[in-house]
């Protein structure tokens, strides 16, 4: 079969970078993880205590190794520390928030919400050291030497930016940080506020740091589904289900 990038000179490849753990080893460690991101909760009481900036900045890092649509990478971290621009996100999303729920809420939504305890007051906005507001990149923006501007499109661009928040969160979860992935909604107000550019939408904001000494979660947020209802295995011998990980209901 011919090679579709035979005549593609943008197409260049490197030795693949990886180190090849043995089986003992690599079970250990995928344990490890697990143990540790059993652990991860959404918190929505912080402590004031500052978190090193050197935190987000791995936290943002890792993310950022995410694959994503034509490597595209369609994502920008907004970290906010100052405590003016953390009320003003506050006071914005909390109007947003109150107008949702008293006209916008369906009684399916409440419903699902209501073991979660939430409701229009965001504390943790302005609790929390950092606020992280992840941005989409919609669409490619390039300035031009004349002033101007070149579009071009992104693909995959929920995938992969989900996908890099994902990694943000374990990261966080590792570093002993706890977090909250708030969706206000509506969230434009959030681009507005940080002059972000008009190619990026608001993903998800969420505020990082170290739980109030009186922190609690919802008892519902403890309930994970069992690994045999998420994992379907398909292999020669017909067995479905899942052999090593079973052990411990997941938090």
């Amino acid at each position: 079969m011919n090679d579709p990038f035979a005549n593609d000179t943008s197409y260049v490849t490197v030795p693949l970078d990886h180190r090849r753990l043995a089986p003992g080893e690599s079970l250990a460690q995928a344990h490890a993880f697990l143990d540790t991101m059993r652990h991860r909760r959404s918190v929505r009481a912080f402590s004031p205590e500052p978190v090193p900036f050197a935190l987000i900045e791995a936290a943002v890092a890792a993310a950022g190794t995410a694959p994503s649509g034509a490597n595209q990478q369609p994502w920008t971290f907004v970290a906010v520390g100052d405590p003016e621009f953390k009320a003003r996100i506050r006071a914005a999303a909390e109007e947003e928030e109150r107008e949702f729920y008293t006209s916008h809420i369906t009684p399916a939504w409440r419903a699902a919400l209501a073991p979660l305890g939430t409701d229009p007051i965001k504390t943790h906005l302005t609790d929390a050291p950092w606020v992280v507001v992840v941005f989409a990149q919609a669409f490619g923006l390039e300035r031009q030497d004349d002033g101007g501007e070149h579009q071009f499109k992104h693909y995959y661009v929920a995938e992969s930016v989900g996908i890099a928040v994902g990694l943000f969160l374990a990261s966080l979860t590792h570093a002993g940080l706890v977090a909250l992935t708030h969706t206000p909604n509506p969230m434009g107000f959030l681009g507005t506020l940080l002059e972000r550019p008009r190619n990026e939408r608001v993903y998800v904001a969420i505020p990082v740091g170290y739980p109030a000494p009186d922190a609690t979660v919802p008892a519902h947020a403890l309930a994970k589904k069992p690994l045999d209802t998420i994992l379907v295995r398909v292999s020669p011998d017909n067995r479905a289900g899942a052999d090593d990980l079973t052990g411990g209901a997941a938090s």
